[in-house]
């Protein structure tokens, strides 16, 4: 099923055709300090990733994507909340219209430019689609984006392969990359179980959410709008606003590291 962000295929419709996506563990939420739990046996998480595993840079139309090589544990996260090592398989954003909103997750009823999503699984299945379908089998660790006056060069990077994949379905190679460049300095953290954010919308992630945005510029932001999410022959549809709402947190416990 064709899904997307516009009126007729977008968040609104995903249940029709994905009936998880009215789940009581979807994603994203509001994060809201009234109702956060600070549990001080939570511990610091650690990510130690190889740059040789960064592969390619893509645009699929609905997100700027990097894979990486997950095919044995050579860029890994854990601790904080995890029962053990994640695999990194790839990262991506999303960003809006314009730099006043974009991130998924909001706090304490503040939108985002944008956010970054690392995604990562658990080697104690088989594979990755093993992995998806088990409570624990995904790990996502999220930072937001913020516009800021003194953006993070690190970012640079990324944006600038943009022009290499500017329409759905270019990529490009993306070699020797450390997406740990991209932290923030603080590493506290909020968590609950949660889900894709994207259909088919599987309950299977432990959110990882930084509490420290990183800055970008609003060149930066402007770059990622300029991605197109039609292929090269196709009339330019600029990609943008590829974010869903925020989803009913039910009776879900949010908490923090701090």
């Amino acid at each position: 099923y064709p899904w997307g962000y516009d009126g007729d295929n977008g968040p609104d419709q995903w249940h029709k055709n994905y009936p998880i996506a009215k789940g009581r563990h979807q994603s994203p939420i509001e994060i809201n300090n009234k109702e956060v739990h600070y549990d001080p046996s939570l511990l610091p998480w650690f990510a130690s990733y190889d740059p040789g595993a960064a592969k390619t840079i893509l645009n699929n139309g609905k997100t700027c994507r990097v894979v990486f090589d997950d095919s044995f544990d050579r860029s890994v996260l854990r601790g904080g909340p995890l029962p053990g090592v994640y695999r990194l398989r790839q990262l991506h954003f999303h960003w809006g219209s314009s730099d006043d909103h974009g991130s998924e997750h909001v706090v304490n009823g503040v939108r985002y430019a944008g956010e970054l999503h690392l995604l990562h699984w658990n080697p104690n299945y088989s594979n990755y689609l093993d992995a998806v379908r088990r409570t624990d089998g995904i790990a996502v660790l999220a930072i937001f984006l913020q516009v800021g006056k003194t953006p993070k060069p690190e970012m640079k990077r990324i944006l600038e392969e943009i022009n290499a994949i500017k329409t759905k379905g270019k990529a490009a190679p993306f070699p020797n990359f450390d997406p740990s460049i991209l932290f923030p300095k603080s590493h506290d953290y909020w968590t609950y179980h949660g889900s894709f954010t994207t259909p088919p919308c599987e309950e299977c992630i432990t959110w990882i959410i930084l509490r420290e945005p990183i800055i970008v510029s609003s060149d930066q932001m402007a770059k990622l709008r300029s991605l197109s999410k039609n292929a090269e022959n196709e009339p330019n549809l600029p990609l943008v606003d590829n974010w869903r709402p925020t989803q009913p947190r039910y009776f879900r416990m949010v908490s923090a590291s701090f």
